[in-house]
């Protein structure tokens, strides 16, 4: 027997449309979860902090196909540093006025994520909104990337008008983004800190080196001088008398010496 409806049972359609929209939120956190295992192993395989900044940039633009991905690094009060770009592969320490984007100004001056869904209708962006309409440009999102209570950067996301826009889900992705960017640029500081500090070591080896060997020569060739002079035995009588101010002024001398033979 067929069960009769209620009044307050909603229509077969609106429950089909419901399930398509949960199984695209489904689908869309598999994405998400893909992206950042991706962006995690990718990540893990280079240490250089501009090759890490530029995979995340490219995995983000990939993701939501977006017409521009950007990080940004602080740089002086007006002006941070553009150094990874998914349009542009090729910039990697490109100066930017903060003046020009004001969405990026905010998010740098607040620490906080900012979100534009209707970029041309922001009164925020009122005063670039002839560039955004030149670009078509639809929705914003500009994450912070905070360390230990600073903001040292920034991930900006831009889509087209025709693309899908963004959603609350779809920033919650990119702050979780942005902390495994902080993260990754930590470890990469550590790693060129430590690169660095053993090219100073072997240097400071070299240069050593160098100063045992002018000591060396120096030794020999003032050795063989004195040896072969007429008045050595009437020096070495007099040896014991020399002033210590004579043999510290020696010394100094040779010490002098030797840095200009180490410098080669």
């Amino acid at each position: 027997m067929e069960q009769k409806k209620t009044a307050d049972s909603p229509p077969p359609t609106d429950d089909f449309a419901r399930l398509e929209a949960q199984v695209a939120e489904l689908r869309n956190e598999r994405d998400h979860l893909v992206a950042i295992v991706d962006i995690l192993q990718e990540v893990s395989s280079s240490l250089h902090f501009v090759d890490v900044l530029q995979t995340i940039a490219r995995k983000l633009g990939e993701t939501f196909g977006l017409d521009r991905c950007a990080i940004f690094l602080s740089g002086d009060k007006d002006e941070v540093r553009l150094v990874a770009s998914y349009e542009d592969p090729t910039i990697r320490n490109l100066v930017v006025d903060l003046n020009r984007y004001p969405e990026l100004k905010r998010a740098f001056e607040s620490g906080e994520t900012v979100f534009i869904p209707d970029a041309a209708n922001d009164p925020m962006l009122r005063s670039i909104k002839s560039t955004l309409d030149d670009r078509n440009v639809r929705s914003i999102v500009v994450v912070p990337i905070r360390w230990e209570g600073s903001v040292i950067g920034a991930i900006f996301l831009r889509t087209e008008r025709d693309a899908v826009p963004f959603n609350k889900t779809d920033v919650g992705f990119c702050q979780t983004i942005a902390s495994l960017t902080a993260k990754a640029l930590r470890n990469a500081h550590r790693f060129e800190t430590l690169l660095n500090n053993q090219h100073d070591v072997a240097l400071a080896n070299r240069k050593a080196d160098l100063q045992r060997v002018a000591l060396v020569g120096f030794m020999r060739r003032l050795l063989d001088r004195y040896a072969h002079g007429e008045e050595q035995t009437w020096a070495e009588t007099l040896l014991p008398k020399a002033a210590d101010e004579e043999l510290e002024r020696l010394v100094t001398v040779a010490m002098q010496v030797l840095d200009e033979e180490s410098k080669g």
